[in-house]
């Protein structure tokens, strides 16, 4: 059961090592489209890394990515902290993976809103799972607050919304 909500909380997370740039979705030539943030090179890279190592269930990137004060909200509608969070990872690092089964996570459709010091990323998170040579892919629509405390960005709200399988793009 830990090892399912583990995994359902890594695919929800996570985040880009593939299409790992910011887009701007088609527009109408009369809808306004948001300038560059700032700080959405640096916003990037820590997305990119965190999905990396939570790609390898990596407790000391899970641990700098979220904030002390943070509030997750999983795809299956359970809210927690970062000590939920921490545990959960740790539980799942510490259990084997059955049929040499791993999950690699990427971000699609990245897009970054900066006002100021807080930043709302917005991407798809794409979970692929190969198990005994089969490969299964997930996608879910997740969204994070970011603040920059002590000059160091950090995630204090996350949202994740799994997209149902006729969704796919």
């Amino acid at each position: 059961m830990k090892s399912a909500i583990c995994r359902s909380l890594l695919l929800c997370l996570v985040f880009s090592l593939t299409a790992f740039s910011q887009t701007v979705p088609d527009r109408s030539p009369n809808e306004r489209v948001p300038a560059e943030s700032p700080d959405a090179r640096e916003l990037t890279k820590l997305l990119k890394d965190f999905l990396a190592g939570a790609s390898r269930n990596d407790v000391a990137g899970h641990d700098r990515f979220w904030a002390d004060d943070v509030i997750y909200t999983s795809s299956a509608g359970k809210r927690m902290g970062k000590a939920d969070i921490l545990r959960d990872v740790r539980a799942e690092a510490a259990t084997p993976a059955s049929g040499g089964e791993s999950t690699i996570f990427t971000a699609e459709d990245t897009r970054i809103q900066q006002y100021g010091t807080t930043a709302i990323v917005a991407f798809r998170l794409v979970g692929m799972t190969t198990k005994n040579g089969k490969t299964e892919v997930s996608n879910y629509l997740n969204s994070g607050t970011f603040l920059k405390r002590d000059d160091k960005w950090q995630v204090v709200n996350w949202q994740a919304t799994k997209m149902p399988t006729e969704a796919k793009p």
